[in-house]
């Protein structure tokens, strides 16, 4: 528990204090979904969405002055510059390459139901907030082991490196370079596993479920506790060292115990 409100409190820190990380993958994920460069539209987006995190992550009082009010305050604000971004793209008419564009386009061929704009903006704030920030999360953490073990370090920037040499100056990585760096692959696997960015899963039974012996009822609601899972000596021999190797030995993807992005049918689009 006193680990948990560690990290927690140095997560609210670095939220506070817009740390390089989370711009930079708050700005990547706005330009891909809305269309969103730098400057005073993301400036506003970054500031509430900054600030519904922190209410996420708080108590649940709601009441004027806590951070979970102040989240609700902050969606609404999100809500209200979203609708405005949506009128303006309706009215200029011009095409954009962006996930915004898709969606306000989606049931003009005649094949699927028109989504309104509800959805649209509702779609959209889930997909910046879970898009950045476990994305800045992962990568500052990442960069906090990588420094921690310079042996790791070095044999990522080799795998790198040696992708690098088979291109020319002007060619950029292609999607099957990225898929051949298994070792990138094994420290990001052993970052989300020290870290546990998101530390459970939610799930509901749909029948009855016996285990060890107990009956878990239809319709309750189970959390599993995935940190517990990540740290668990059995699965991870010495579990609180850095060492992305292990993920190397055999495919540990495979097992059941793996659930650094989630499990079963609701497994996160993000694992690829």
């Amino acid at each position: 528990m006193a680990k948990d409100i560690t990290e927690s409190c140095v997560l609210v820190s670095y939220l506070t204090d817009f740390p390089f990380p989370f711009q930079m993958a708050l700005l990547s994920a706005l330009r891909q979904i809305a269309g969103v460069t730098a400057g005073p539209l993301s400036d506003a987006l970054k500031t509430e969405l900054y600030t519904l995190v922190l209410g996420t992550i708080s108590l649940p009082i709601n009441l004027p002055g806590t951070s979970y009010y102040q989240g609700f305050q902050a969606r609404k604000k999100l809500v209200s510059i979203l609708e405005q971004m949506i009128a303006e793209r309706r009215s200029s008419g011009d095409a954009h390459d962006d996930m915004l564009d898709a969606l306000l386009r989606s049931g003009d061929d005649g094949t699927r139901e028109k989504i309104s704009d509800e959805q649209i903006i509702d779609l959209l704030i889930a997909l910046i907030y879970s898009g950045y920030e476990t994305m800045s999360t992962t990568s500052m953490m990442a960069v906090k082991y990588l420094s921690e073990h310079p042996r790791a370090l070095e044999e990522l920037r080799r795998e790198h490196l040696d992708i690098r040499k088979g291109k020319s100056p002007d060619e950029a990585i292609s999607y099957d370079d990225v898929k051949s760096m298994t070792f990138t692959r094994a420290a990001i696997f052993e970052t989300l596993r020290l870290a546990t960015v998101v530390n459970g899963l939610l799930r509901k039974t749909i029948k009855d479920v016996e285990m060890n012996g107990y009956v878990i009822p239809k319709g309750w609601r189970i959390y599993v506790y995935t940190r517990e899972i990540n740290y668990d000596p059995f699965m991870y021999p010495d579990p609180m060292t850095f060492n992305p190797w292990r993920w190397l030995e055999k495919n540990m993807e495979s097992h059941p115990h793996f659930m650094l992005f989630g499990g079963g049918g609701r497994m996160c689009p993000g694992k690829e």
